[in-house]
């Protein structure tokens, strides 16, 4: 396969695992692209390379010992708007591709996809600048047609979200009771009911969810 653009691509390959990181490089290299590869493996280290060098893709993982590539993505865009973020993760597809799109990447790419479609990825954010799968095209438009596939909050009535973010700030069952001058066995069942719609199994859980959105 030739080289597609006339110009240098600078790739920053940022994982927490060297095996991922080299299955990458051995990808780009049989590709034949006219490149020079960057290796992060936390976060800190990312953005050191994105703040040092013009980088044009950026490979991501989505989870490192030091946090979520969520939560520094604009940061990534706000240092430097025209490098291109593909999040390659072991999360499947889903409402998780939304919520990175949102953030700021320009791709979503399961680590449990074959060599070809990696590689075709690739292509797409040298060509394109964009990579969106068939499976995240049609939650792009579910979401448009119903926004609560990108933000499972909006399900929740004004009353159960108001109790989910007590809750995420740490208030019990009984203290949220007095607060909202209502009875305990009601703050008890608005609880289910919002893991329910929310289909969560617990606190923690709640709380990434009204951290990712809100």
């Amino acid at each position: 396969m030739k080289p597609l653009e006339s110009k240098s691509i600078n790739f920053l390959l940022a994982d927490d695992h060297s095996l991922i990181r080299q299955g990458v490089v051995f990808i780009i290299e049989e590709m034949e692209l006219d490149c020079e590869i960057y290796q992060a493996s936390n976060l800190h280290q990312t953005l050191e390379f994105i703040n040092k060098f013009p980088i044009d893709i950026a490979i991501i993982d989505a989870n490192f010992p030091d946090g979520n590539s969520l939560n520094v993505l604009p940061e990534i865009k706000k240092i430097s708007p025209d490098t291109k973020i593909l999040i390659f993760t072991g999360f499947d597809e889903g409402p998780q591709s939304l919520k990175y799109l949102t953030a700021g990447a320009n791709g979503f790419l399961s680590k449990m996809n074959d060599e070809e479609e990696i590689k075709n990825a690739i292509l797409k954010m040298v060509n394109s600048g964009a990579y969106i799968s068939p499976i995240t095209q049609a939650l792009l438009i579910d979401s448009i047609r119903n926004p609560a596939v990108s933000n499972p909050l909006l399900l929740l009535t004004e009353r159960e979200l108001q109790i989910a973010k007590m809750y995420a700030e740490g208030q019990g069952n009984l203290e949220i009771a007095n607060s909202l001058d209502i009875k305990q066995n009601t703050v008890s069942t608005l609880k289910k009911r919002i893991f329910d719609k929310l289909e969560i199994e617990n606190i923690v859980e709640l709380i990434e969810l009204i951290k990712d959105h809100q």
